[in-house]
């Protein structure tokens, strides 16, 4: 088997199970710069290949996108594929060691709050969920 081969397609689907989450994939740091400049709230996924992400981070994702009090926007760079945006994206997170996965959360640009790795790699789903939903309950608006 060619390796190559292999972890592009498991690099695909992990980027194409974010965007059917309805995460904007930002992978240039213009497109960083561009996405969390604007006002408002942005949840930002730092994606990658690892067991934690495909089976508690990914799935956290997509369920947060349903939860009644949600940001403005859903956004997601992936680390060691878009490097240059990744470590644009990690410029916001100020206070922050680099960490994939993670989610980090900010509003007009400044970070909120971050569920990093340790956060992430080796807890039940639900556990993740419950942090994001308390950040979602204190600093995004409930939409209808």
């Amino acid at each position: 088997m060619d390796f190559n081969f292999f972890i592009n397609d498991v690099v695909q689907g992990a980027r194409q199970e974010m965007v059917e989450s309805g995460y904007k994939e930002l992978t240039t740091p213009e497109d960083v710069d561009t996405a969390l400049q604007e006002k408002g709230t942005a949840l930002v996924m730092v994606n990658s290949v690892c067991g934690c992400a495909g089976g508690i981070a990914r799935p956290t994702a997509a369920y947060m996108k349903n939860y009644e009090t949600r940001p403005d926007r859903f956004l997601t760079v992936f680390a060691g594929q878009d490097k240059e945006a990744t470590a644009k994206a990690r410029e916001y997170f100020k206070g922050y060691a680099p960490s994939s996965p993670s989610f980090a959360l900010l509003k007009d640009g400044e970070i909120q709050m971050m569920v990093e790795r340790h956060e992430i790699e080796g807890h039940e789903p639900i556990q993740v969920v419950q942090k994001l939903e308390k950040a979602f309950d204190e600093y995004c608006k409930t939409t209808n």
